[in-house]
């Protein structure tokens, strides 16, 4: 059970995102866990405040993750380590299909999707035998509202990029998380009457009768980090979204 307990102790943890939200509250769960922990985001400022509150020795780098050049660069010199965890993330946009914009919307898949992708190319060759990738999509593909779908397609395009990747890296493994609402900054582009209103909303209809906390995911993140005989697969943490 000891064991069981603590297999991230001492465990190099790699997190894309990691500044803030989701990727910052993965750090903390990673770090308390025993891990080392490097972050990494475009904003040194957060960076230096997030390091603040991360246990042990953690690192953390600035880096444009819109970029290949950067990410390829970052892990060349981040060197041999145990799990990468991508979270990075845009604001959240919402828009009907009359009023995308295309140029914009190409751009929307930069950080989510190719950026998760050009991630896995560069620092999977770096990742110890029993090390794993953790990747995060959401429930906007199997259950997207009307203006959805942008957060729909590349949700889709992270499951079967997952899937993908767990068969040809094999037998590293490759996992996706899938939050629903989550109350976290990337959905600070709403005005704060409307973001409160959805949480409120969303709230009432949820069989858990709350919106998701960013440490609720990290301890998704955590288990399949620790789970040695998972792979490929989705893991929905939506409070119960998809079935009401």
């Amino acid at each position: 059970m000891d064991e069981l307990c603590h297999m991230l102790t001492n465990k190099k943890v790699v997190i894309l995102g990691g500044s803030s939200g989701i990727g910052l509250a993965t750090a903390k769960a990673a770090a308390a866990a025993g891990a080392h922990v490097v972050i990494v985001s475009s904003n040194q400022a957060r960076i230096d405040e997030a390091l603040k509150g991360l246990p042990g020795k953690p690192e953390g780098y600035a880096i444009d993750l819109s970029k290949e050049a950067n990410i390829k660069a970052f892990f060349e010199r981040v060197g041999p380590f145990d799990h990468l965890v991508y979270t990075a993330g845009d604001t959240l946009s919402l828009v009907t299909l009359e009023q995308l914009v295309m140029d914009e919307a190409r751009a929307f898949f930069d950080i989510r999707y190719w950026g998760a992708v050009t991630a896995v190319k560069y620092g999977s060759p770096h990742i110890r035998p029993g090390g794993s990738v953790c990747l995060i999509g959401g429930t906007a593909s199997p259950r997207p509202g009307k203006g959805w779908s942008l957060a729909a397609s590349i949700c889709a395009a992270m499951e079967g990029f997952t899937r993908a990747m767990a068969v040809e890296l094999a037998p590293m493994r490759v996992n996706l998380v899938e939050p629903g609402v989550i109350r976290t900054n990337l959905w600070n582009g709403l005005p704060a009457d409307v973001r409160e209103g959805m949480y409120a909303t969303e709230a009432s209809r949820l069989p858990v009768r709350r919106v998701g906390e960013a440490e609720d995911i990290a301890r998704t993140f955590i288990y399949l980090m620790e789970e040695p005989h998972i792979t490929g697969q989705a893991i929905v943490v939506d409070g119960g979204s998809v079935l009401v």
